[in-house]
């Protein structure tokens, strides 16, 4: 089981921007894919981005694509998402994600540990 604990999160204008970072711990980092999604209010939780084990591949969602960037340390068993030109749509609680089982995914049901969320809050 991997251990995943986010932060970063906090209140931003439109059009600033934030990093998060998710810590983990209990695995062998350099061999899990990672992944950001978020939930807002009454919303499914959707996915944001991700990022292979190597950090060689990443994908994006198209709301985000051009203004949010997934990378990772594996060194530090960190990665972080970088958001520039925040919007108030952006506002939600973020949660990263570890899998073992795809090198990268999308796919929600391909994580199996989540972290506790941090929340951003974008004002307009």
């Amino acid at each position: 089981q991997v251990q995943l604990v986010e932060s970063g999160g906090g209140l931003v204008q439109a059009g600033g921007s934030l990093r998060l970072s998710c810590a983990a711990s209990g695995r062998s980092f350099s061999t899990l894919a990672m992944g950001w999604f978020r939930q807002a209010p009454g919303q499914e939780r959707e996915f944001v981005a991700a990022i292979s084990w190597s950090g060689g591949t990443v994908r994006y969602a198209d709301s985000v694509k051009g203004r949010f960037t997934i990378s990772r340390d594996n060194a530090k068993n960190t990665v972080y998402l970088q958001m520039n030109s925040l919007k108030p749509e952006d506002t939600a609680v973020y949660y990263c994600a570890a899998s073992t089982v795809v090198p990268i995914s999308r796919y929600y049901i391909e994580y199996a540990d989540w972290g506790q969320g941090t929340q951003l809050t974008v004002s307009s």
